[in-house]
């Protein structure tokens, strides 16, 4: 993988950063002059405010960072199609003071049961004080976090496509649909799984296409509920991909096999609910006044590269999957905590040399993963003989306390640990909640800074303590002296001795402060 280099020049703000040597990344062009580009108007624009781009707003505003978002669509989504907020998530939430005002808005749920639909309860005591899983309206999750970004000063503007853009040894010249052209340091393709900005950049997005596609929607169902349940029962014995879930009210979710493979930018149609439901179950429920319609397929594709130059893909544009497990939007709200401090560090002018390339080489292998697990879950669901009798044969080993812990810490994403070499084994990984004398630990983390937690009362976090907050408390419940808490909450260092953790501390945080 080539990453580019980066050369340190003072920028228009007064700040340093390392901006790019033209030739060293493909694509990459170079304007006659300086004095013929437009001003840079901004230091990100990000394409798409869905959960990712407006995360990943709010997450670069802590940090003063000029942003703005550019969402294709005029209005925000109106159906009401239910995500699932896993651990992780919640986790992350807590971190910014956004737990409670999510919370206000979901139903929680055991954290058990989403391998496969294998129906297995929680492990106990998993390693959270959010061990649960949050379902949440996706229209509502979506307003909360672009109210966040906005209440941080973000800028958004709907209506707004990206149709073209170029990146020069400065910044990305942006086109919209109508002609303007915007200028910036940085551009993030959040955009979706069709993204404009990944098809434009030219990184491949090689995987499976769909080879199964899928209905869902929400309805009210005119047949009893006793019927609707015992042939729900019946069927779900060998299909897997067949539910009808009551919300209350006679509205039901309702999931169903399709015939063939379609296009995905077409809904559906109640008509083509009643067709499958008629093949599979032999009536159509009576199901009518539907509350939104939609089909998913079931490919599997992952970016070849997440950045080229001055432009990034997170988020659906960079990796796409079934939605077994629930894993989709989670997965891209964690890049954008990946992502936004290490961008901000870079913008602001105190990033380390390739610490902005650390955002693939840690977040590439997680998308990995989860599309791995996916493929694994999609093939259980599958009503062949083979499949089935290795869904039996995993079912019987998840009454072992350890896989099942194992593949619910998967799922939930809390058992991710990136790589930041040989060390303990909580190193590389996030930190639980921990009581802190001050009283949680999430609720010190909410400015995106680092955090120095010192058992010790002998550390400091020195030159560092611009962008490195300390914390003393003998009384932590932590097992090891001292922990480096990333902004993301993973641990960057564990130890008790200053010259090492000073190491560290430029590693993840670039130079001292003069």
């Amino acid at each position: 993988m080539h990453f580019p280099r980066f050369t340190a020049e003072p920028s228009s703000n007064g700040t340093v950063e390392r901006d790019l040597t033209v030739g060293d990344v493909p694509g990459l062009r170079s304007s006659a002059s300086g004095a013929d580009r437009a001003p840079l108007m901004f230091d990100v624009i990000i394409a798409g405010c869905g959960p990712t781009g407006a995360m990943l707003a709010a997450e670069l505003r802590l940090h003063d960072v000029r942003v703005l978002v550019l969402e294709k669509e005029t209005e925000p989504k109106s159906f009401v199609r239910i995500v699932g907020l896993h651990i992780r998530s919640l986790e992350l939430m807590a971190m910014r003071g956004l737990l409670d005002r999510v919370l206000e808005h979901g139903r929680r749920r055991p954290a058990g049961g989403f391998f496969a639909a294998i129906p297995k309860p929680a492990p106990q005591g998993l390693d959270s004080a959010h061990s649960y899983l949050l379902g949440i309206p996706q229209p509502v999750i979506e307003r909360l976090l672009e109210e966040h970004a906005i209440g941080l000063d973000a800028q958004v503007r709907r209506g707004c496509a990206v149709v073209d853009f170029e990146q020069d040894e400065e910044g990305v010249t942006v086109e919209l649909a109508d002609g303007e052209r915007l200028r910036a340091r940085y551009l993030v393709g959040c955009d979706g799984g069709r993204s404009t900005v990944r098809k434009l950049l030219g990184v491949g997005f090689p995987g499976e296409p769909s080879r199964a596609e899928t209905l869902m929607g929400e309805m009210e169902v005119g047949a009893p509920q006793e019927e609707i349940a015992a042939k729900v029962t019946e069927i779900s014995e060998t299909n897997k991909r067949f539910w009808l879930r009551p919300f209350g009210e006679g509205v039901y979710s309702v999931v169903v096999p399709s015939t063939g493979v379609s296009d995905r930018a077409e809904p559906p149609t109640l008509e083509d609910f009643k067709q499958q439901l008629r093949t599979i179950a032999g009536t159509d429920f009576g199901v009518h006044s539907p509350r939104w319609l939609s089909r998913f397929g079931d490919a599997t594709r992952l970016a070849e590269r997440y950045r080229v130059g001055r432009v990034l893909l997170a988020g659906d544009a960079a990796h796409i999957h079934p939605p077994i497990g629930g894993q989709g939007l989670n997965l891209g709200v964690q890049d954008a905590f990946n992502l936004g401090w290490k961008l901000a560090a870079q913008i602001r002018g105190w990033a380390p040399e390739t610490l902005l390339d650390t955002y693939q080489a840690e977040r590439h292998p997680v998308a990995e993963d989860v599309l791995d697990n996916t493929r694994a879950q999609t093939e259980l669901l599958s009503t062949e003989s083979g499949p089935q009798a290795v869904r039996r044969l995993l079912t019987e080993l998840m009454d072992f306390d350890e896989v099942n812990r194992h593949l619910i810490e998967k799922i939930t994403a809390i058992g991710v640990r990136y790589d930041f070499g040989e060390g303990p084994d909580l190193l590389g990984r996030r930190l639980r909640d921990i009581d802190v004398k001050q009283g949680r630990l999430y609720g010190l983390l909410r400015r995106g800074r680092g955090l120095l937690l010192d058992r010790t009362e002998r550390l400091t976090a020195g030159g560092w303590s611009d962008r490195v907050d300390y914390l003393s408390d003998p009384t932590a419940e932590l097992d090891v002296p001292c922990v480096l808490l990333r902004p993301d909450g993973y641990v960057a260092w564990i130890g008790d001795d200053q010259q090492d953790l000073d190491d560290h501390l430029s590693r993840w945080f670039g130079k001292p402060a003069d």
